[in-house]
């Protein structure tokens, strides 16, 4: 009985090396500071934790998306990545009159990074299957599968 390990730290995990996930992550640590200011200003109380809700859910998704082994799968939840990126961005507008406009500048940059990357990725993978110990493979280049019925 074979048993999967998981990995001994998070560079060991190959997720670790999909950069728009990386990046991320990298979102979502500076976000946090974001939230905590924006907590604290009455009429942006609310949009802190929708803030932070959305930028967690970027990352969230992606990770669930690339655990997932056919390419349809995988696309359709980083479509939903996508969408938590445009939401993000849409807070972030929303909070600059108390983060300011250079600080939501660079987060917008590095939003807008993430939505290139998943605008490219997306697409590809619809194409793509994923199965556990063969090479992926894209499904139109696999040749089509025909029954044959064996009368007795």
């Amino acid at each position: 009985m074979s048993h999967i390990v998981p990995p001994r730290s998070e560079h060991d995990d190959p997720l670790s090396r999909m950069k728009a996930y990386t990046f991320a992550r990298e979102l979502l640590k500076d976000c946090w500071p974001d939230a905590e200011k924006t907590k604290h200003h009455e009429v942006t109380q609310k949009v802190s934790a929708q803030l932070y809700a959305a930028v967690g859910s970027i990352a969230a998704n992606i990770a669930e998306g690339y655990s997932r082994s056919s390419g349809k799968d995988r696309a359709r939840i980083f479509e939903y990545a996508l969408g938590s990126v445009r939401e993000s961005m849409t807070w972030y507008y929303a909070a600059e009159p108390v983060l300011g406009e250079s600080l939501v500048s660079d987060r917008l940059d590095k939003l807008e990074q993430i939505r290139r990357m998943l605008l490219a990725i997306i697409p590809r993978e619809r194409n793509h299957l994923v199965r556990p110990g063969a090479s992926a493979k894209t499904e139109s280049s696999q040749a089509p599968r025909h029954r044959v019925r064996i009368s007795h």
